[in-house]
């Protein structure tokens, strides 16, 4: 028998969809027409008869990870923190065959993307938001690496053995960056796909399933990397750095963090690969450049 062909992100298509319409008649939504938004780690549909963002893990996904985001994210609207809201009219999260999956409200978008100095405002409050009253996971780039690179298996032998030499060095490395910045609630993930515009005046962050608790220094080095490697320009960064009141570029501990931030982006994208086989080639040209130490190599967005 044939498999179903995989869209984005490995879901088969026509279990895709049989997910999203069962989800949203469990929470009396109409599935009718809806749009996939994106669909590389989570599959994301905008439902065409509500304004509603429908969000759906891979099968296996924890669901207990996922209820520990919703409280997050119900504790950040309680405290009027600028993030997109979770739809109240639907209990969530589901748990539909093995797909955990959440609600929110959909917030109309302009053509132009949150610039990063957008971004620095509600960044900053996050990062000085008191500790919440329930655990975060702790920030640990390196076992994320190793943990991904412990299941990567379609690389060639020479990249893999780079890699994981690689990471050894830069957590030797790790051990004696001092930071400047007091520990604090992470985002986990700061970039311009994690943010939308709100009202047309501000911007809300997004995406919440990264959060972390950690020091500052790691969001503001993945905010300077999405600036460099994606082609917005150092002044697109510098606008950033300006409005937040920090430049993690003049930090003596960014090159370390750098280096493994990056590291992080190839391996989680490695790991990911086989369900997303377009996406070896620029997994192949990021490693490249990496073991060429060009801090300058322009990357596509995965």
């Amino acid at each position: 028998m044939t498999a179903p062909a995989p869209v984005h992100g490995g879901f088969a298509e026509s279990e895709l969809h049989e997910i999203l319409e069962r989800s949203c008649s469990l929470s009396g939504l109409d599935a009718t027409d809806a749009t996939l938004l994106r669909g590389h780690t989570n599959a994301v549909f905008r439902l065409s008869q509500q304004p509603v963002v429908v969000k759906i893990a891979r099968r296996g996904s924890r669901l207990a990870d996922v209820q520990r985001t919703v409280e997050f994210v119900r504790w950040l609207m309680d405290r009027g923190f600028p993030t997109v809201p979770l739809h109240k009219a639907a209990e969530q999260p589901l748990n539909v065959d093995g797909h955990p999956v959440t609600f929110w409200d959909y917030l109309p978008q302009p053509d132009n993307p949150v610039s990063a100095a957008q971004i620095a405002g509600p960044l900053h409050a996050l990062h000085s938001l008191p500790t919440p009253p329930f655990a975060l996971r702790p920030m640990n780039t390196v076992a994320a690496i190793r943990s991904s690179l412990s299941v990567t298996t379609w690389l060639p032998t020479q990249s893999l053995t780079f890699l994981s030499r690689r990471v050894d060095q830069l957590e030797n490395e790790l051990a004696d960056v001092t930071y400047a910045l007091p520990p604090a609630v992470l985002q986990g993930d700061p970039q311009h796909r994690n943010a939308l515009h709100h009202d047309h005046s501000r911007a809300v962050l997004c995406d919440w399933d990264t959060v972390t608790f950690g020091q500052p220094e790691w969001d503001l080095t993945t905010v300077e990397i999405h600036c460099r490697r994606f082609g917005y320009g150092p002044a697109h960064y510098r606008a950033f750095s300006d409005a937040y009141g920090f430049d993690v570029t003049a930090w003596p501990g960014y090159p370390t963090l750098r280096d493994l931030r990056e590291l992080r982006m190839i391996t989680t994208n490695a790991k990911k690969a086989p369900l997303t086989p377009a996406t070896m080639p620029e997994l192949l040209h990021r490693i490249d450049g990496f073991q060429q130490l060009d801090q300058n190599l322009l990357w596509h967005i995965l």
